[in-house]
């Protein structure tokens, strides 16, 4: 357990101190602080290593919790399994920070009647579930917005469950691209 430990707390390290704050100063904010300076490619650049940085901010902070409640021998869930090979936005929320993931289905969703009351009913709960999920990250609208865009995502993807079929390059291209436009509301300042 000491190991592994130590394993995750400098894996986490790693993580957030180098990766994720290196891409953050170097090619994020930049084009965050000034957007119009930029061309489209510097854009799209920065947006992807914004997906790449939350990543590893998030999943860096998440393995240095884990490393260190093992050396005082506590067992934490892991909270991250490979979230950008998801190939929908209900496998997204199964592999993104599981932990968020849970607490939101089992206290919001699930009390909220889940999926045991028709179509509407459910689009509703997965609605005001993830609007939630949203504020619980900051009282802003842009957190609002992105928690809306999971929302319609996953209802989305409930009503056209079975109705026809796509390769999963595509499910995976979808996804990985919604989520990381939504990233924009999530990092955004505010709307504008």
């Amino acid at each position: 357990a000491v190991g592994s430990g130590v394993f995750l707390i400098c894996l986490g390290l790693v993580k957030k101190v180098i990766l994720a704050d290196l891409i953050a100063r170097n090619l994020v904010d930049p084009v965050y602080a000034v957007p119009e300076a930029y061309g489209s490619a510097d854009t799209m650049l920065a947006l992807y290593g914004y997906a790449a940085q939350i990543y590893c901010d998030f999943s860096g902070y998440t393995d240095i919790a884990i490393g260190l409640a093992l050396l005082m021998g506590f067992i934490f869930p892991r909270n991250f399994d490979r979230p950008y090979s998801s190939t929908s936005f209900r496998e997204f929320w199964r592999r993104w920070h599981m932990t968020l993931s849970r607490f939101l289905r089992d206290f919001l969703y699930i009390p909220l009647g889940g999926s045991r009351r028709g179509r509407l009913v459910t689009y509703r709960n997965l609605m005001i579930t993830m609007l939630l999920g949203g504020l619980w990250h900051g009282a802003g609208l842009t957190f609002v917005a992105w928690g809306a865009l999971h929302g319609a995502g996953l209802s989305a993807e409930h009503a056209m469950r079975g109705r026809f079929s796509m390769p999963v390059w595509l499910r995976w291209a979808i996804t990985f691209h919604a989520v990381v436009l939504g990233w924009i509301l999530f990092r955004a300042e505010d709307l504008g």
